[in-house]
């Protein structure tokens, strides 16, 4: 090669082999190079045996879904680019025109969203249930029904359903099941593993994560998980991720990777915080209900504490009907350290105001509600945050 510029992109050097290091190597590519025309023959990205092309696997990813699978309980994992994607591709990948899927009807917006739209636009029809009763969820289950969507706690108002009876309902239905497990992330029950009172336990089929949140644990980057147990039912939803092209980054790979050291501490950590500030707010007159699973007048409180013992540093207020919108509005932007935003689980701490009236078929609560996200702050500057905001309510 008498040319520099061909030299310094076919330069025969290469590294010595044995490096190790505490964190994981970084490989980002398109394109894989193949040794021989017989490895691209033999290429079997479906087993991770081998590699075929960057959307389908590198050493980088296959190690982040090696160590989420461990986390979860689960066999095998796929990466997405969100949590929402999470949920969109086990849509996509086990619905087809014709079947129905049912949801909690307080399960996160935007997969009831992907329901009312998307699925609806491919002839795949959808029915909300009620969390909390698993007696009338079993009645609703028809010969349509193909997935049931789950989630604990519900999204913003906390509620904690009772997981094992109605994966059992769904499994001697026929029906897969599918847990949004971002808020207990892996860490405050094994999703796979769910005790039943009577004794023996039962699991859903598929955990889905928003690695966005505890995973990452620092607000900068955007990923979802797909884990499961199943072999043949993993492989329907890798094809399906496959024809897709869901795809993450390597750079982002490797920052949830170099988070997961310390994702149980954070989490304990903001479990914590979360207590002792939920706590102090159940001592305010200006709110009527604080939704947090560890309290005993929180909705499924029962249920929680027959799976776990942990929560995230997330709960919600639910203000007394006497103020107004706008009140709890300037309440949310008096607070100096809660920043207004959506997710949770970063270093900081935030806020969102919500109108239940939007978002639930028949809210159990007419006042406005806040929910909060514990970052990483001080607690104590935290609920003195909330008190110096508070205070301008009553005046």
């Amino acid at each position: 090669m008498s040319d520099p510029r061909t030299g310094l992109i076919h330069h025969p050097y290469e590294p010595p082999a044995g490096f190790d290091a505490p964190a994981p190597g970084v490989f980002k590519a398109s394109t894989v190079i193949f040794k021989d025309t017989a490895a691209l023959h033999a290429r079997a990205w479906k087993d991770k045996t081998g590699y075929t092309y960057g959307l389908h696997g590198t050493p980088t990813t296959f190690t982040l879904e090696a160590r989420i699978a461990t986390l979860e309980g689960g066999l095998q994992t796929l990466l997405v680019p969100s949590g929402l994607a999470a949920i969109s591709l086990v849509d996509m990948a086990l619905l087809k025109h014709g079947d129905e899927v049912l949801i909690p009807d307080n399960a996160y917006g935007p997969n009831k969203e992907f329901a009312r739209h998307e699925l609806a636009a491919w002839g795949i029809t959808h029915r909300f249930f009620d969390p909390m009763d698993p007696a009338a969820f079993a009645a609703m289950i028809g010969p349509a029904t193909r997935l049931v969507w789950l989630e604990a706690p519900g999204s913003v108002t906390m509620e904690f359903p009772d997981l094992p009876a109605f994966v059992r309902i769904a499994k001697h239905r026929g029906v897969l099941t599918a847990l949004d497990n971002t808020w207990g992330a892996g860490l405050a029950f094994n999703a796979f593993d769910l005790p039943l009172a009577e004794g023996g336990s039962v699991g859903v089929d598929i955990s889905v994560q928003a690695l966005t949140k505890y995973a990452s644990g620092g607000a900068d980057v955007l990923m979802g998980s797909v884990t499961t147990r199943d072999e043949a039912l993993h492989l329907r939803l890798k094809l399906c991720h496959m024809r897709t092209g869901w795809g993450v980054g390597g750079n982002d790979v490797e920052l949830v990777l170099r988070a997961l050291p310390t994702m149980a501490l954070r989490y304990d950590a903001q479990d914590w915080a979360g207590r002792r500030l939920a706590e102090w707010w159940e001592a305010r007159p200006e709110v009527t209900h604080v939704l947090h699973p560890a309290l005993p007048e929180s909705p499924g409180h029962d249920h929680w504490q027959r799976l776990s013992k942990r929560t995230a540093g997330l709960f919600s207020v639910v203000f007394d009907e006497r103020y107004s919108a706008a009140q709890v509005d300037a309440f949310v932007d008096a607070l100096r350290l809660f920043k207004i935003g959506f997710s949770w689980a970063g270093p900081v701490s935030l806020v969102v105001p919500y109108g239940l009236a939007s978002m639930r078929a028949k809210p159990a609560w007419k006042g406005a509600v806040v929910r909060f996200s514990l970052g990483l702050e001080a607690v104590d500057d935290l609920i003195a945050d909330c008190a110096q905001a508070v205070a301008g309510l009553s005046r």
